[in-house]
């Protein structure tokens, strides 16, 4: 299968910020690797992004307690490994192609469900937003970055417990 025929799967992601100013991440059921990530997921044909990230709130984290304070200029691409081509999304895809929304958490840690109908996670918890990059999967550092430079600005001057 030839990578470079394949398009980018449309996508978002979200950083969600609660009070603290730290930031969530989720480990995935199906790693077997020490990996995490903040909750990301497809647009559905015909859905705008903005209704995506909310949809994918609830669907992954079992809440959609937030609001948007930032949002990526340009979208993110990440290409998967070689070893996952033909193999993840029903071979379609070459990577995703994210909008990134950073998101202000408004609800409580007992609204956080990840216990949902499809879950994708079995551990969660709050960092601090400089420990993103090196917490994510190998792969998915290069996009990481870009969303940390995008919305370090958030960050600046707030205090990190």
């Amino acid at each position: 299968m030839n990578k470079a025929n394949l398009p980018y799967r449309p996508c978002v992601g979200m950083m969600l910020i609660n009070p603290d100013n730290l930031v969530f991440v989720a480990h995935r059921i199906d790693m077997q690797v020490e990996a995490w990530q903040m909750p990301q997921g497809g647009i559905d044909a015909g859905e705008d992004p903005e209704t995506a990230v909310f949809r994918e709130m609830k669907e992954e984290i079992g809440t959609d307690d937030a609001r948007i304070i930032g949002v990526t200029e340009d979208w993110i691409n990440y290409d998967l490994p070689d070893h996952l081509i033909g193999k993840v999304w029903k071979g379609r895809y070459r990577g995703q192609r994210q909008k990134w929304f950073a998101m202000r958490y408004t609800g409580s840690d007992d609204d956080i469900d990840i216990e949902t109908e499809h879950p994708e996670f079995d551990a969660w918890r709050w960092v601090a937003f400089d420990a993103l990059i090196d917490l994510v999967i190998p792969f998915k550092r290069d996009s990481y970055a870009q969303v940390v430079a995008e919305f370090r600005h958030l960050f600046e001057g707030a205090e990190q417990q």
